[in-house]
């Protein structure tokens, strides 16, 4: 299936730098006997104390599959003795890691990777200055993590359907939304596809394939197994894209969305930035487990675990991943380890709950943009030159289309009550009256 598998149970030592040659995912399972006689505990055991001598006589066919049987009364442990391997191409000064496998990158994609994850970092830092200066109500950005989105974006098809969060720009940008439509959108004037009725960063695509963000956690996650199941049906050559951030996990959507997908062998790839916090919760008080990755075997899913700081791996892990859902039309899961340098959200300090050395240290030994640039002028692709060259036009360009659409008109307000029913009901028809009604009386508090 390639060079990567996925990850199964096992003791052996690992080496954290390299690729992890994976195997398809086995779920051990015990049956306790009763006997005529009770016997103390004995501890735990793991599936490897199920082994292959039990005969037909010593399992019985319960609904779901045949379950050996033992004499010894254990239970299965909270956690195997090591954590699941980080599969890793780069290392932190942008090398390739010496005997490590990876899908070559052509140089043309390697460079559109790395132009659009610095435009990405443009496009956040004058937008969150945007936000402050009170000329968009909210923002939230990708700081730390533009690895992840362009990475993962690079190695899917067109025609692969993204359920994003809200830390996915880099996808939509990568598939050729201009930054004129990132800003409409933010300022929700005419232009923007959503008539203004969305919160800002809340961007959709249907030319792109890119269903509206939602802002409640996990809502996209069975939308995205229904629709890859309806590709499925219609024997299409693509598969669903669903994005999460490990507070997602702790979520019932979550867990009903990998078990519909499972039972169904839905073909979605579902991907989780684990960035270390959920706004203000860290990691280790959202859950006990060994980070996501380990969810996914629990409901029978073939997972990895990768770098989300090395956009080589992650774009290799993503294209592998692609590979195996569409061709076996099953589901897999993809937890990217990374880190959320930025707020959360213009609504957040994360210094309040977090050292600033912390949030530095990644910022300036951990960014993946310094350490994915190392690796593509090495390969004699970029250079001082190009760096300059980027960054002053993509602040340019930014900077025009922050004053077009500034200058654009809002939508019309008819358009607040459109777009759901067919036949405006009577209700709404009452409630856009009555509004019109307030405006025309109130017009110091409604300007145009």
């Amino acid at each position: 299936m390639g060079l990567l598998r996925v990850l199964s149970q096992t003791t052996t030592k690992h080496r954290l730098n390299a690729v992890s040659v994976l195997g398809k995912f086995r779920i051990a399972q015990s049956f306790h006997r009763s006997e005529s006689t009770a016997r103390p505990l004995e501890g735990s055991y793991s599936s490897s104390d199920v082994d292959d001598e039990h005969d037909d006589f010593q399992a019985l066919d319960f609904p779901g599959g045949k379950v050996s049987f033992v004499s010894q009364l254990k239970f299965i442990p909270e956690a195997s003795g090591s954590r699941v391997p980080c599969y890793r191409v780069l290392d932190d000064h942008g090398c390739a890691i010496s005997g490590s496998r990876f899908h070559q990158l052509e140089k043309e994609i390697a460079v559109k990777m790395y132009r659009d994850m610095v435009t990405l970092e443009i496009m956040d830092t004058i937008f969150y200055e945007v936000q402050r200066q009170g000329r968009i109500s909210f923002y939230l950005t990708s700081t730390g993590e533009e690895a992840v989105a362009i990475g993962s974006a690079a190695a899917l098809s067109p025609d692969d359907v993204i359920f994003p969060q809200y830390r996915e720009p880099g996808v939509l940008l990568w598939r050729g939304f201009s930054l004129q439509e990132f800003t409409n959108q933010l300022f929700g004037n005419k232009e923007d596809y959503g008539k203004g009725r969305q919160m800002p960063i809340h961007y959709g695509s249907r030319e792109l394939n890119y269903v509206t963000i939602s802002s409640p956690l996990a809502t996209q996650l069975p939308q995205a197994v229904g629709a890859a199941y309806s590709l499925k049906m219609d024997n299409k050559n693509a598969c669903t894209v669903a994005y999460m951030g490990d507070g997602s996990s702790s979520e019932g959507d979550f867990h009903a969305a990998l078990n519909f997908a499972a039972v169904m062998e839905a073909p979605v790839l579902f991907i989780c930035r684990n960035n270390g916090w959920a706004i203000s919760t860290h990691v280790s008080e959202q859950f006990r487990s060994d980070g996501v990755v380990v969810k996914g075997q629990a409901y029978g899913i073939q997972s990895i675990r990768v770098d989300g700081n090395d956009a080589l791996a992650v774009y290799s892990a993503i294209k592998e991943a692609r590979e195996m859902v569409v061709g076996e039309q099953k589901p897999v899961l993809v937890e990217v380890m990374t880190y959320r340098v930025s707020h959360h959200s213009t609504s957040d300090d994360s210094t309040k709950y977090r050292h600033v050395d912390e949030i530095e240290h990644w910022n300036k030994t951990r960014s993946p943009i310094p350490r994915f640039r190392k690796w593509i002028e090495g390969n004699g692709w970029w250079s001082d030159q190009d760096e300059s060259d980027l960054r002053s036009t993509m602040r340019k360009q930014l900077m025009q289309t922050l004053q077009e659409a500034g200058k654009m008109e809002k939508p019309d307000l008819a358009t607040l009550f459109t777009d759901v029913y067919h036949h405006v009901p009577s209700n709404l028809k009452e409630q856009e009256t009555s509004l019109k009604e307030t405006i025309k009386n109130h017009p110091k508090d409604y300007p145009k």
